[in-house]
């Protein structure tokens, strides 16, 4: 066989051989954007020569502060096919964890989407290895901005020439890093490898998951998280049609693209899923989405009222998927075996809602707090870990944080589960999330998920306070729907779980809340909630 480096390179070299009219769109700050993989491959090699121009060499990390578009896909073929890596900052980051981040990768380049340059300039002083500052818009002229030195995107690229031949280099190369949500601490920074993203992509094309060029794929999930769960490249391989949302959309802006570009699959967290349902409901006769096969959910837990109502509503099947930011991301999707494909109704949706099935070329296993291997009963807890081609083998320069995340070599992803005896994996709680009640375990998630079935609730995320009885005792925080405000009370919610959950899972209280803090990508930040109840701040 060939001796044949994995790289990302090869990916564009399929789409602009095998599907160069191919349309890719994009919203932009000024209206829609639509040009081919044809466009895309050349204003790529023209980005490509303009890195060298300055003065970023090989190895070197270039960052990109920007929503989801077409330039910053072209960010994501540029930097890596030449042989430099992207940083995508998380631009959801706390102010001094973007400086952290940045100044912790020694980003030198730094490409800013318009509307993001005020936050960038109030940090460019605390930015300290940032050289250059390249500002993404449409606008001819470089906008009034604080930045020394900045110059526009389109002039850019306008200056170099097309002519550029990608180099070959060792696969195990630094691709693209990102940086953890950081719930505690400060976040770590992951290295993906050409290899590892690679065949990562290879992975994301099987089973229910796998697109072709007969798609049309809208990731909303950022593409400053986790390459957003791997979908430029997936998707550029496939040849797919793509429409990139642009900055800040809202339901409306995604339910309209939805709409009006006939998009067949998208992914994004469970809260921006809440937010199209409720957009699509409240404008009946508006949408039709009978041309999408499929919408995938993933970030954290997806309610089983979520998936039956989107089934139920829109005609829409919601898969699950699950994954970090170690493991680039995806590594279960709940995709259902020939044997399960004529399930219907409750029987399908408890299915549905379960985490999924290990993708291919991985390897897990589920242990308890002894190290010992729990069996696959569907019942029995312990903690995932995780081993495979596309999970990280240390974090960037974090020696001591490293040490801890891995035992003999498997990667602790710090998640509570179960695996039934089909091979369905259900996560049941972080292992910090985990309520420990007179010495028996209440899953946060499972029990929010109970919650939120009611059709009342919008949303709910459940902590557990101390109890000098029971060591702990579950808080629930719900969000009503603006129109049962004042109207559900307390009691209803617990009559309404008596028949759901053990008895003694009912929490002792509920707190009625306008909205439920988020982390950067979108999760329930349950740490803020608690800092809330020690404040006083969370009272019945």
């Amino acid at each position: 066989m060939m001796d044949y480096p994995l790289l990302l390179k090869t990916i564009l070299y399929r789409a602009v051989t095998v599907f160069p009219d191919q349309e890719i769109v994009s919203r932009d700050f000024s209206g829609m954007h639509r040009y081919t993989y044809r466009d895309l491959d050349e204003r790529v090699r023209r980005l490509a020569n303009a890195l060298a121009s300055l003065g970023v060499a090989p190895g070197e990390r270039v960052a990109s502060f920007a929503w989801n578009n077409h330039r910053h896909l072209e960010l994501y073929f540029a930097v890596p096919c030449s042989q430099r890596v992207l940083h995508t900052v998380n631009i959801r980051l706390f102010r001094e964890q973007i400086v952290y981040t940045v100044n912790h990768a020694e980003d030198k380049v730094m490409f800013v989407d318009e509307d993001l340059v005020p936050l960038i300039a109030s940090l460019a002083p605390e930015l300290k290895t940032v050289r250059q500052y390249v500002i993404m818009t449409d606008k001819r002229e470089l906008p009034d901005v604080p930045l020394p030195g900045a110059i526009l995107y389109e002039d850019l690229l306008s200056q170099h020439s097309p002519d550029y031949e990608f180099p070959e280099f060792d696969e195990r190369s630094p691709a693209v890093m990102a940086y953890t949500s950081a719930t505690t601490g400060d976040p770590k920074g992951v290295v993906y490898s050409h290899r590892g993203l690679f065949l990562h992509c290879l992975t994301c094309l099987t089973g229910e998951l796998g697109v072709d060029d007969d798609d049309v794929t809208m990731p909303i999930v950022p593409m400053f998280h986790v390459n957003a769960w791997g979908r430029p490249y997936t998707d550029t391989w496939a040849g797919c049609k793509q429409v990139y949302p642009g900055a800040r959309p809202t339901p409306e802006v995604l339910c309209d693209l939805i709409q009006e570009e006939k998009v067949t699959f998208s992914a994004g967290v469970p809260t921006i899923w809440m937010g199209v349902l409720q957009h699509v409901l409240a404008n009946p006769g508006k949408y039709d989405f009978s041309h999408v096969r499929y919408f995938m959910s993933g970030g954290a837990a997806m309610p089983a009222a979520l998936t039956q109502q989107f089934q139920e509503k829109l005609g829409v099947r919601l898969l699950q998927g699950y994954g970090q930011t170690e493991t680039t991301p995806v590594t279960f999707i709940n995709s259902l075996k020939a044997k399960h494909r004529r399930l219907t109704g409750p029987e399908l949706y408890r299915l549905r809602t379960k985490t999924g099935l290990l993708l291919p070329g991985l390897e897990m296993r589920v242990v308890d707090a002894e190290g010992r291997e729990v069996p696959h009963d569907g019942k029995s807890m312990g903690e995932l870990l995780l081993r495979g081609p596309w999970v990280i083998d240390a974090y960037y320069k974090l020696p001591e944080k490293s040490e801890e995340a891995f035992v003999d070599g498997w990667f602790r992803t710090g998640d509570v589960v179960t695996v039934d005896e089909d091979g369905y994996l259900q996560v049941v709680d972080r292992t910090k999330d985990l309520i420990k009640s007179g010495g028996e375990w209440i899953s946060s998630v499972d029990l929010e998920n109970a919650i939120m079935a009611h059709p009342d609730v919008a949303e709910a995320a459940v902590i557990g306070i101390a109890s000098e009885k029971w060591q702990e005792r579950p808080l629930a925080c719900v969000v009503l729907k603006p129109s049962a405000r004042g109207k559900v009370t307390k009691e209803d919610l617990r009559r309404f779980l008596e028949d759901k959950v053990a008895k003694w899972w009912i929490p002792d209280d509920f707190v009625f809340i306008d909205e439920i803090p988020k982390t950067s990508v979108g999760k329930f930040y349950k740490r803020a909630l608690r800092t809330q109840y020690e404040q006083g701040r969370l009272t019945s």
